[in-house]
């Protein structure tokens, strides 16, 4: 399994503990304001705005809460104004990491970025020091075995996705399929699969890595998850991504 596919995995995994915790509703409607901010409140006109509007539906944020939210960035309601930023650098291991953030306090935020990363083992980088690793796509995961439906089956979906702009489709080896766009492309192939009735587990804009660093160590691997969890647990943390890949056989003995 390539580990773009299981990082997309263990990253959805982790999605489902974060609903547990009640810290996705906080994330996703930061996500959704500002977007609404820097491309405008229609989500027909604004593709990044859809996104955030399905996303946050999926994990079951009211719809009043959403068109709040979409308020606040148009400047039709008062709200925080949040500036978006990206930090660079590496976990245990030498493994690349990304962290997206949206804060109301620049420098609260970076120094406990920085001090998360140099507490656990890893350390900042310049910009572009390991982004030059990991590529923007959009990524939607479709269930192999859906509930009140046949199995999806690979020459089905490649069927239906090819047409609209997708560009591989992955075996998570999680009882999913990864379809993998262009940014630009998402929401093309996303229209394509609800056409089609083809269920749709997950839909996201993310980074996947071109180059992984193999974690071979049960110890390794839980150093490295500390990490990021840690920088997932933060408040303004909207997305963590790195390109490390853990084996079936550690990932098991993590797990326990």
């Amino acid at each position: 399994m390539s580990g773009h596919s299981k990082w997309a995995t263990i990253k959805h995994k982790k999605g489902a503990a974060d609903k547990a915790r009640g810290k996705l509703f906080a994330k996703l409607i930061r996500q959704v304001e500002v977007a609404a901010r820097e491309g405008g409140g229609d989500p027909d006109t604004n593709p990044t705005l859809r996104t955030m509007f399905q996303k946050a539906r999926e994990a079951s944020v009211p719809l009043d809460t959403i068109d709040r939210a979409i308020k606040r960035g148009t400047g039709e309601l008062e709200g925080v104004r949040y500036e978006q930023i990206s930090y660079e650098g590496y976990a245990p291991c030498g493994v690349a990491v990304i962290v997206e953030v949206l804060t109301d306090n620049r420098n609260r935020t970076g120094a406990e970025i920085r001090s998360a990363f140099s507490k656990n083992g890893g350390s900042m980088a310049e910009p572009g020091a390991v982004s030059w690793q990991f590529e923007r796509k959009g990524v939607i995961l479709v269930p192999k075995s859906p509930k009140g439906r046949a199995p999806v089956t690979e020459d089905e979906l490649m069927a239906v996705v090819a047409d609209a702009g997708a560009e591989d489709i992955d075996d998570t080896g999680e009882g999913a399929w990864q379809v993998t766009t262009q940014p630009a492309q998402l929401a093309a192939v996303r229209a394509a699969l609800d056409e089609a009735g083809v269920p749709i587990e997950s839909t996201e804009t993310t980074m996947l890595a071109t180059t992984v660093v193999t974690l071979e160590g049960e110890g390794d691997a839980r150093r490295v998850l500390r990490l990021v969890d840690l920088l997932e647990d933060h408040d303004d943390v909207q997305n963590v991504y790195a390109n490390f890949d853990i084996p079936d056989s550690v990932l098991e003995m993590v797990d326990q």
